[in-house]
């Protein structure tokens, strides 16, 4: 079988960009928003924050922890979730050097 495209980019450039991806829609910002300021909560908790239906809050999640970006334990019928701070240090450090670069780059 032939490389994906994605197999002609290292491992972080990959990360990154499943992390972005996963961060291109309102209501997944609005997730991790919502995780910032309770800290904690459950999948109920944020159904009633966001204008969406349970399934499609969900979705979000299920998206969010593929990426990384959230992690959740089993809490008797339901699950708690949280902001992964390993991934928020990774974009955090990725997203420094660009800063760094580009505010030390003479061009346009």
């Amino acid at each position: 079988m032939g490389a994906t495209k994605t197999d002609h980019f290292t491992d972080q450039q990959n990360k990154i960009a499943n992390i972005a991806k996963a961060l291109g829609h309102p209501a997944r910002i609005a997730i991790i928003e919502y995780l910032m300021k309770a800290n904690e909560c459950i999948c109920g908790d944020i159904v009633n924050e966001l204008p969406l239906a349970q399934p499609t809050v969900s979705q979000h999640l299920k998206e969010l922890k593929n990426a990384g970006l959230i992690k959740g334990n089993i809490e008797g019928n339901s699950i708690c979730y949280c902001i992964d701070e390993k991934t928020i240090e990774t974009i955090n450090k990725y997203f420094s050097k660009v800063i760094n670069s580009v505010s030390k780059a003479k061009c346009c």
